[in-house]
């Protein structure tokens, strides 16, 4: 004689779950509405800031996966360029004088880099030279790598793994602040106008239990 495993008839985590905390919900619902110091404009402001949490995390999410759509697009492009482009190193024959060096000190702050005369072999075999930005350090001699196009032209390098992670960091970073800030601007403009509306109503109904609640009422009145 065999019976059934006891376990067959629980009801499954989640779903057991789920009705408790519908329960718990109805329960909450039925105290608040039941409830006689519960004002209309106590309840509403519950329900803004519940509004801006379920706002917040939702954003939060999608700030998230923007962050990470982005880092992958970024990711793609810059193995594309990789494959596309010629990685060579270049000797370096001197710095470019600066006319001004006014100009080259301080557009843009301090510059940790600087034009600097270079020369390298194409992927053609021809040898090339030309301008390009190297650090300050760089002495003559030395070599630094270029990015070359299918020209043998000097390129912009493709973005490094450190930078992509950087750039999807500060994105996510950007996006987390202007979603707060705009969340927290319409929720303090939300309730500036809920405090407003229970001012009212509390001269309303000051004006109205005063007298009664002073005695006033029952004097006589002056023609």
């Amino acid at each position: 004689m065999s019976s059934s495993p006891r376990s067959a008839r629980i009801a499954p985590l989640s779903g057991r779950t789920g009705r408790h905390l519908r329960r718990a919900l109805r329960r909450r619902s039925s105290v608040r509405r039941d409830e006689p110091l519960s004002r209309p404009v106590d309840r509403a402001r519950s329900r803004a800031w519940l509004i801006a949490g379920l706002a917040l995390v939702v954003g939060l999410a999608g700030v998230v996966a923007a962050a990470v759509l982005g880092h992958r697009a970024a990711g793609r492009t810059a193995e594309a360029e990789r494959g596309r482009l010629h990685r060579t190193e270049a000797l370096v024959l001197g710095k470019v004088p600066v006319e001004d060096p006014g100009v080259g000190r301080w557009s843009g702050g301090y510059q940790k880099r600087t034009d600097t005369s270079v020369s390298w072999t194409s992927p053609d075999g021809l040898a090339r030279t030309g301008t390009v930005e190297a650090p300050r350090s760089t002495v003559v001699g030395a070599t630094v790598v270029l990015w070359l196009d299918e020209n043998g032209l000097p390129s912009t390098a493709p973005a490094t793994p450190v930078g992509l992670a950087v750039g999807a960091v500060c994105t996510g970073l950007a996006g987390t602040a202007a979603l707060t800030a705009l969340i927290g601007g319409a929720l303090a403009l939300r309730l500036r106008v809920l405090d407003r509306r229970a001012e009212r109503a509390w001269e309303r109904s000051w004006a109205r239990w005063e007298p009664r609640w002073s005695g006033r009422t029952s004097q006589p009145q002056d023609d």
